[in-house]
């Protein structure tokens, strides 16, 4: 029964408003398993919309911030990406590992399969606006509608990452590719006409693998929009169409580790999130920088091991992380208000179904901390106490027969 309250009263507080700069834990996603949720998109209209997409190869929709979910697809294949179009209301592309693509018109309430992408495992899309295009395990694809889909000039690459530098004709696009090349530098594509022509470049930044690429909205001046590269080794800015690159971690400002997740806030050019999963490390994390990457604030999500995140359209904005504890291989859904404050972590009436409550990353505490704050250390004490009282009367038993 003091389950069921709980559970009802963190319901309520997502259902209301979440308090600020704090970690709320969502439902679990039915089913979830014990594997990682990479598809997570929010409506850029309305910050109570989402859709998360699981490996079972199931999409489920949200009306009410992550506290109630419904299944709106079923599929075999794992779900890689979601993304809402940021040009048409009520878009949203789906992308599945090895089933090609699915298409939303309606905000994610029915979905139906896109053609000329069967078989193609789907990474990633990216909006211009009279194209959309899609990294996928055979190069580059490119739609004017989202549902019916062509190659384009780049046919060979597998790309993990895509970003539209230049939304307007004549379309710039930049891709990366998650293939090792024997060269060891980053294999990176760029095109300036729409992904009919590319050409390789490779600046001067760390990392074989090309994990996520974003362009940001444009400064007040000029005409180039930021980009952001997150390698396998690290995250990097350019504010030249990738001419040139500054390196932001490795440094006093982040670690040196995988940057899977970057989002801008709203239209600021200089305000973005980046979120790293650890590769498998305990450096994972979740960073805002409101100065165009010259300073980060970390906000300490509950697991350091960030796979998905979603940031609404709104100034102060409501994120939706998806985290992963490695051993446990337990995912969990978290929402987020980022109003500038200081992170908290989760509130004490959480519900039972929240993978923890730490407010740090667990590499900073130490084994003492970590032993004191478990949950079980109440139950572990009455285990002890029980064993001590079986091995006082066989102490006393022993020494009655031995005398």
């Amino acid at each position: 029964m003091v389950l069921w309250v709980i559970g009802i009263a963190a319901t309520n507080v997502l259902a209301d408003a979440l308090p600020d700069s704090t970690w709320v834990a969502l439902k679990p996603l039915p089913h979830m398993g014990r594997s990682a949720v990479f598809a997570l998109a929010v409506d850029p209209s309305n910050n109570q919309s989402l859709v998360v997409g699981n490996t079972d190869g199931s999409l489920l929709r949200s009306t009410n911030g992550g506290a109630t979910w419904t299944t709106v697809h079923t599929g075999k294949a794992t779900l890689t990406t979601i993304t809402y179009s940021p040009v048409t209301p009520g878009v949203v592309l789906a992308g599945t590992r090895g089933s090609g693509a699915l298409l939303s018109r309606d905000g994610g309430v029915s979905w139906s399969s896109a053609a000329g992408l069967e078989g193609r495992a789907v990474r990633v899309f990216a909006f211009a606006l009279n194209l959309v295009a899609a990294g996928t395990d055979h190069g580059v694809y490119v739609s004017a509608d989202g549902n019916t889909w062509s190659q384009s000039g780049l046919p060979n690459p597998s790309i993990n990452s895509l970003a539209v530098e230049a939304i307007h004709a004549p379309v710039r696009l930049v891709a990366g590719s998650d293939s090792q090349p024997s060269s060891g530098t980053l294999p990176l594509y760029q095109s300036v006409d729409a992904g009919a022509t590319w050409t390789t470049f490779n600046p001067p930044i760390s990392g074989t693998i090309a994990v996520k690429i974003t362009a940001g909205p444009l400064p007040p001046t000029g005409n180039v929009r930021p980009l952001m590269v997150g390698t396998n080794t690290g995250l990097f800015a350019s504010t030249d169409n990738g001419a040139t690159f500054t390196s932001l971690s490795g440094g006093v400002l982040l670690p040196a580790t995988d940057y899977t997740q970057v989002s801008f806030i709203g239209d600021h050019f200089d305000r973005f999130y980046a979120a790293s999963d650890g590769g498998g490390s305990k450096s994972g994390g979740l960073w805002r920088s409101n100065d165009a990457g010259q300073s980060f604030v970390s906000l300490q999500p509950p697991e350091a091991s960030v796979t998905a995140l979603a940031v609404s359209n709104d100034e102060q904005p409501v994120l939706y992380v998806a985290t992963f504890h490695p051993s446990t291989h337990t995912a969990s859904l978290w929402a987020y208000h980022d109003t500038g404050d200081q992170p908290q972590g989760p509130p004490s009436t959480a519900s039972p179904v929240a993978s923890g409550t730490r407010t740090t990353h667990p590499g900073n505490e130490s084994i003492v901390s970590q032993i004191l704050g478990a949950p079980q250390l109440p139950y572990v004490g009455l285990g002890l106490g029980a064993l001590a009282v079986v091995m006082t009367a066989v102490l006393a038993h022993l020494r009655g027969r031995y005398r």
